[in-house]
């Protein structure tokens, strides 16, 4: 099998498994118990923290466990206007987000606040000049992706910062599923930061949210006095502690990986874009781990089954959407025709993927091609 679909999720490092198996057989005790078993289990939960935290330069008591990027958008999203209203009601953010983000700005609409939502330019990213045009007095945080999960398309962080940064009420959330393990991240210039364990071959259901000290926020799970209070329920201890080990692996293997994915990538649109009707879509500047390309003589869904078919893994769109809708949501706010929209896949790398696999992909399409594409 060929697994391009690493944007979506990614397989389990072993080392982490193998981790992830002893600490959930051995430490099962609540890690807010008084006794040996839950004070070990808070102890070592305490230390990946402390770990996460070094390893991205920042305090530990800025990094909250969430169940992984979705809640730390929504918390980050949601949770800081709720707390800060007071401050202003403008929220700006884009009209590609992730589900996460874009559906808790919609929420947040509902309850009064003004969201505005900036138009991606035709490369799929927005430029600083763009927030700051439309900053305003009440703008209270401005949240945006730093790498496209469709397209790749990368937005400058630390020039946007730069711009909210200047306006004393606004703060800046990032969402860095596609980007943690993967680019290098501007910590110092955010307030807000969502990563997700299993983009980076780790645990579903384990991620974090870096909230920089004093950053106020509402919590939206209740119960006890969890993660500082902001989400109640007992930790899910294991993969927490896990978490540490899943990114200091990431992170020791980011510029290998991006080497090797470089050269995949560019292999592939080289071999892809000598073929007739084949349009990439990712920009030049994208993340090399996203490469998004239509085909002009066959529809997304026909392709994607027929690769399925010989063993290889892709995907349309986002897979948090991918059952909404034919058109890519993403491509259509590029201002792509119909034409390109339904036409398009999404191949996604990790450092697992190698050329010999780019080379049988490219071999299956062409093949595929001739046999159920229309001709141009």
């Amino acid at each position: 099998m060929i697994y391009f679909d690493n944007a979506s999720t990614t397989s389990v490092h072993p080392e982490v498994a193998r981790v992830y198996g002893h600490l959930v057989s051995d430490l099962y005790g609540n890690p807010d118990s008084l006794h040996a078993l839950g004070r070990r289990s808070g102890r070592l939960l305490e230390q990946a923290r402390e770990r996460i935290a070094a390893s991205i330069g920042v305090q530990p008591q800025e990094i909250l466990f969430t169940s992984g990027g979705s809640e730390a958008n929504s918390l980050a999203v949601a949770g800081y206007a709720l707390a800060n209203r007071k401050r202003g009601r403008h929220i700006i953010t884009t009209n590609v987000e992730h589900s996460s983000a874009a559906h808790a700005a919609d929420w947040l609409g509902s309850q009064g606040f003004d969201v505005q939502r900036l138009p991606v330019n035709a490369d799929g990213s927005v430029t600083a000049q763009q927030v700051r045009d439309a900053m305003r007095p009440d703008t209270l945080l401005v949240s945006i992706m730093h790498v496209n999960n469709e397209t790749g398309a990368m937005n400058p962080l630390r020039e946007i910062a730069d711009v909210v940064h200047a306006h004393p009420t606004a703060v800046f959330h990032a969402d860095l599923v596609q980007s943690f393990g993967k680019e290098d991240i501007p910590w110092e210039s955010l307030d807000l930061g969502s990563v997700s364990a299993h983009k980076l071959h780790g645990l579903k259901g384990s991620g974090f949210l870096y909230k920089r000290k004093n950053l106020k926020l509402q919590p939206l799970l209740f119960g006890g006095q969890q993660e500082q209070g902001m989400r109640g329920g007992t930790e899910n201890a294991p993969a927490d502690i896990v978490l540490a080990k899943t990114v200091r692996l990431a992170l020791e293997s980011q510029a290998k990986d991006r080497e090797r994915i470089t050269e995949l990538n560019r292999m592939l649109q080289k071999e892809l874009g000598a073929l007739p009707g084949v349009k990439i879509q990712s920009p030049e500047t994208a993340s090399p781990f996203i490469l998004n390309v239509s085909f002009a003589q066959i529809t997304s869904e026909v392709l994607m089954n027929a690769l399925d078919a010989r063993g290889i893994c892709v995907s349309a769109r986002s897979t948090c959407e991918s059952r909404s809708s034919n058109e890519s949501e993403v491509l259509k706010a590029m201002g792509r025709p119909v034409s390109e929209t339904t036409h398009a896949i999404r191949l996604s790398f990790s450092g697992q993927n190698t050329l010999e696999e780019g080379e049988r992909f490219i071999e299956e399409t062409k093949e595929i091609l001739n046999q159920y594409g229309l001709p141009l």
